[in-house]
This record gives structure tokens, C-alpha cells and sequence, in this order.
């Protein structure tokens, strides 16, 4: 029977207890929030919402089509240009979404016969441009620049290295100064996905690579996602101008897909301009996310420390970690579900995040439902 095999899949989810389920959300929840990526609480401030309004007022609701045909507007240009400023990378190119910026930077640059070098905790959208590159792939340990060291060493032609700058499961930062002196040991370049940091770390949110002394460094390419920090939706990669030229000729998620709506451009390009005027936003967040790890270790919990605004807290297995996210979600907490396949290390989390927005009294709330709701 076609598609029989779906229902054997299916039957092994449940028996593993990884069934995964849509949820939609009311526009009103009455839930604290600590499970979205809106870490500086912009996705509902009246400016980034009159910046996706003015948008789509002016443009349509619709890019129309593909960059190289009539996707691209001015509104494209004018965040691109103040994103790379921001960042402090010579140019940049916006795609449909930080997995389509991904997919774009990884498979243009590792061309047939060059070698690929990603961290075994790399994001999905990094391990599937990994995969979709005509280079050969070597993943290696996680955060280990002497692992990358060493694959390079042994490699022949072109070469990159592959990383998230903060990981989205544990929150850790990935060492960025280390890898950047092995790429640059064996003329390799490194690309780094900075979903996680734009907007929380460096100076007033310009992200890892600002902090860590890479932004416009000629050997970097870094891609973002503009639906966490920024509180729109999209992607973009960062580079030096013929890095983003080449990717404009050759990524094929940049040619074939297309542009980004209007209203998530405006959005974006608002949530930045807004990040420029208040840079405490990224300090507040990164402080929101020490002190709900200091009161979830306090208590008793095996909570990592956070190196962003991701805090990850044990789960005993996957069926109680997904019968203690409902329970905060009945207490009136909405907190992240991390089970395998999501997971590399097989070990269940609840992943919380840390919003500017949140007051001392939202976070004590938030670690005593944690604390009632442990199974």
C-alpha cells in the first residue's frame, strides 16, 4: 500500500514517546512566555508592528516573486545595507528565512571537490546545507577547535568550517576566536550561524562575531535569522561584497525562492532600528537569562549555563519531559519541549528563553511553576 510505511513510523513515535503536535496559539494567550525565540521582546511592540503595517501598505502583501525578478524592493536594499552596518560586515543579502540563508551559504560555498567541517551540534538548517553541499562533509566534535584543526589539516582544495555561534538546544557559545585561528592555520573559511546571538551578544546586539573580534573579517561569513532577536521573520547572510555577489549568482534558496514578504522586511528593519536607539535591550536579556539559572540551580534543577539568552533544563526522559512542559502550560507557563531527534545528545530539556521584557516577579514565577510542575 502506498505511504504503508508512514504508519510503522508512526507506531514507533509513539512507542518512544516523540509525537509531535501542532498547537495553535490564541492572538491574546494568557501564558507567561519562555518557549518563543523573542528575546528582546519585540515581536509586539507597536513600532515593529506599524513598521510590517507601513510595509505592506506601501509594497503589498507580497515580495511578487524571486530577487532576480521582482522580489526585491528598495525596503530590501535599505535593511540589507543597515544590517551589515549593524553587524559590521561589508555587505548582506536577505532571504525568506534564516534555514533558506543556511542552506544558501553552506552548499555556495563548498563547491565540488572542497571539504566541509561541521560541529556535531550544528543546527538542522547547517547540517541540511552540509548534506545538499557537493563538498565531502567531516563532522567533528563539539566546540573543538583542535578537531577542526586537525580535519582541515588533512584536507586538499577549498575548505570551510561550520558552526552555530550559539547553540540552540543547551544555549552554549561556540568558541568562536579558536576555530577562527584554525580556518585561518589552513587558509579555510569559516561560517557561522548567528541566529542565536544577533541581538543578545556583542556590543548593543551586534552579535558572537562582533564580541569575539570577526565582524568583517575577510575570512567570515556569518548568516542570522530575523524572526528571534528582531521579532519578524527571514534570514540573511553576512560577508565580504563578493561572497554576497557570489551567493546572489549561486544560491540556489536566493534564485529560486521567493523574496521576502514586505511586511517581515519593514518588521525587521523597524526591530533594528529600535535595537540601535536602546542597545540595553541586549544586556537586560542576557542578565534575565543568569538569574533564571541562578534561581533554577538554586532550587534543585540541572539547569546549564546559559552563554546567551537560551536556558536549557534537564528532563528525566521524553515522556516526562513533554508531560512537564504541558503542566507549566496548565499552570499558565509556555516553555520549549527538546526530545530526540531535536536533541544530539538524546537527553530531553525544557528550553526556556530569556525575554528583555521580563520582570524579576515573571521570572520567579516562572522558576517556582518549573519547581511545582517537576516530575
Amino acid at each position: 500500500m502506498a505511504f504503508g510505511w508512514i504508519d510503522e513510523q508512526a507506531s514507533a513515535r509513539r512507542r518512544a514517546g516523540l509525537v509531535r503536535t501542532l498547537r495553535p496559539r490564541p492572538a491574546d494567550s494568557p501564558l507567561l512566555d519562555l518557549a518563543s525565540n523573542d528575546y528582546l521582546g519585540l515581536a509586539h511592540h507597536p513600532e515593529i508592528i506599524e513598521g510590517a503595517a507601513g510595509a505592506a501598505r506601501t509594497w503589498g502583501g507580497g515580495a511578487t516573486g524571486s530577487r532576480l525578478v521582482t522580489g526585491t524592493t528598495e525596503l530590501h536594499g535599505e535593511l540589507e545595507r543597515e544590517l551589515a552596518a549593524f553587524c559590521g560586515f561589508e555587505a548582506a543579502l536577505v532571504f525568506s528565512s534564516g534555514y533558506a540563508a543556511n542552506l544558501a551559504a553552506v552548499t555556495a560555498l563548498a563547491p565540488h571537490g572542497s571539504l566541509v567541517v561541521s560541529d556535531a551540534g550544528n543546527h538542522a538548517s547547517l547540517i541540511d546545507g552540509c548534506r545538499l553541499a557537493r563538498g565531502t562533509t567531516q563532522v567533528v566534535g563539539h566546540a573543538d577547535p583542535d578537531a577542526v584543526r586537525k580535519a582541515l589539516g588533512a584536507a586538499e582544495g577549498p575548505a570551510i568550517a561550520v558552526s552555530d555561534t550559539v547553540f540552540s538546544v543547551d544555549g552554549d557559545a561556540a568558541p568562536l576566536t579558536g576555530l577562527a585561528a584554525a580556518c585561518r592555520a589552513h587558509g579555510a573559511g569559516l561560517v557561522v550561524d548567528d541566529a542565536h546571538g544577533l541581538g543578545v551578544l556583542g556590543d548593543g546586539g551586534r552579535g558572537a562575531p562582533w564580541a569575539a573580534g570577526l565582524a568583517g573579517a575577510p575570512d567570515v561569513v556569518v548568516t542570522v535569522t530575523l524572526s528571534k532577536s528582531l521579532g519578524s521573520q527571514g534570514g540573511a547572510v553576512l560577508g565580504p561584497a563578493k561572497v554576497i555577489d557570489h551567493l546572489v549568482n549561486a544560491a540556489r534558496t536566493f534564485i529560486f525562492d521567493t523574496g521576502l514578504a514586505p511586511a517581515a522586511t519593514g518588521a525587521a528593519l523597524a526591530a533594528l532600528r529600535l535595537l540601535r536607539r536602546e542597545p540595553e535591550r541586549a544586556a537586560r536579556a542576557r542578565e534575565v537569562a543568569r538569574a533564571l539559572h541562578t534561581r533554577l540551580t538554586a532550587s534543585g534543577h540541572e539547569a546549564v549555563r546559559p552563554d546567551a539568552a537560551v536556558v536549557s533544563v534537564r528532563a528525566p526522559s521524553p515522556d516526562q519531559a513533554v508531560r512537564w512542559a504541558a503542566d507549566c502550560r496548565a499552570a499558565g507557563l509556555a516553555v520549549g519541549c527538546f526530545r530526540p531527534p531535536s536533541v544530539p545528545d538524546g537527553v530531553s530539556r525544557l528550553r526556556l528563553t530569556a525575554r528583555a521584557d521580563l520582570t524579576e516577579a515573571q521570572i520567579d514565577r516562572a522558576v517556582g511553576i518549573i519547581g511545582d510542575t517537576r516530575p
